[in-house]
């Protein structure tokens, strides 16, 4: 799963979105900062733009015609800015010419963010040049305890699933589930499951259930491919649960698993089977039931 995209058109798309949802004056200060930079080159000046963004282009969330979002697929501008806007397409007016001088200008940026900067800094990862070299500042960012800056690394972001190595990526994952997230928007979330990460979420919904609490459904997502002798009997635990949304997962588990008394369990609920067969009964709408 790769996300390859054409620079100057994504660039084009974003400034057209940009322009859309700016007023006159704002506009104005787009064109007058990008003239600078594209004559002077001057980093101070180009980092001054990038923070000044909010005070000259406001923080109104944007609007985006269906082409323009079918454009940038995978990236995705939902619940956008003005000014996060503007900071992702300005991050591509840098010229990916030399890496080192590249990466060491959006370092920079990264050590001086407040929280809004980081997150359309990581927001825009999957449109940085040299995509290796921000894998370890993605592995710092799940750390972080600021929920917004979480979101804009695991929520709608194809590039952990892409360029994470696993321990990373099912760390990302499991603290989505910890914080509450809304999972089913982690871009990459069947691709990446592995019998590593089956495990920690099994454990961890075992540690629930012991301390008397609840455990989200779409874990079951990720356990599915890897459901087995050992780990069976937690399946069949929510098949007879008296939350709805737990007796569908089990039965999306059963369906998507090659376990054989999985297969046989689902024959059991020939309704929930059909469901799923015609795509009444997704993971989406389990997701929603559980948002609801």
């Amino acid at each position: 799963m790769g996300y390859a995209f054409n620079r100057e058109s994504v660039s084009g798309t974003l400034y057209q979105i940009l322009s859309a949802n700016t007023q006159e004056k704002g506009q104005q200060w787009i064109t007058d900062k990008l003239r600078a930079w594209q004559e002077q080159h001057s980093m101070q000046a180009f980092n001054l733009a990038f923070t000044a963004a909010p005070r000259f282009l406001g923080r109104d969330t944007i609007n985006v015609t269906a082409g323009q979002a079918a454009a940038l697929q995978p990236f995705q501008l939902e619940d956008y800015t003005t000014d996060r806007l503007f900071r992702v397409w300005w991050l591509m007016q840098l010229p990916p010419t030399d890496q080192k001088t590249y990466t060491q200008a959006v370092e920079n940026l990264f050590h001086a963010a407040e929280m809004n900067e980081l997150v359309a800094l990581y927001g825009a990862l999957p449109l940085l040049a040299f995509p290796d070299a921000w894998k370890m500042r993605t592995a710092e960012g799940i750390r972080s305890n600021i929920g917004v800056v979480l979101e804009a690394i695991m929520l709608r972001n194809p590039y952990p699933a892409q360029y994470l190595d696993e321990p990373a990526w099912n760390q990302l994952v499991m603290k989505a589930f910890f914080t509450d997230k809304p999972v089913q928007h982690i871009v990459g979330i069947d691709e990446r499951a592995n019998p590593a990460l089956a495990r920690i979420l099994t454990d961890f919904a075992h540690e629930r259930w012991a301390a008397g609490r609840t455990v989200h459904p779409l874990i079951w997502r990720i356990v599915a491919p890897f459901i087995h002798a050992g780990n069976f009997e937690d399946v069949e635990r929510i098949w007879f649960s008296e939350q709805h949304a737990e007796r569908e997962a089990a039965a999306l588990a059963c369906a998507a698993s090659a376990y054989q008394p999985a297969k046989d369990l689902l024959e059991t609920r020939k309704e929930m089977k059909t469901d799923i067969s015609s795509g009444k009964l997704t993971w989406n709408t389990v997701a929603s039931r559980v948002n609801d």
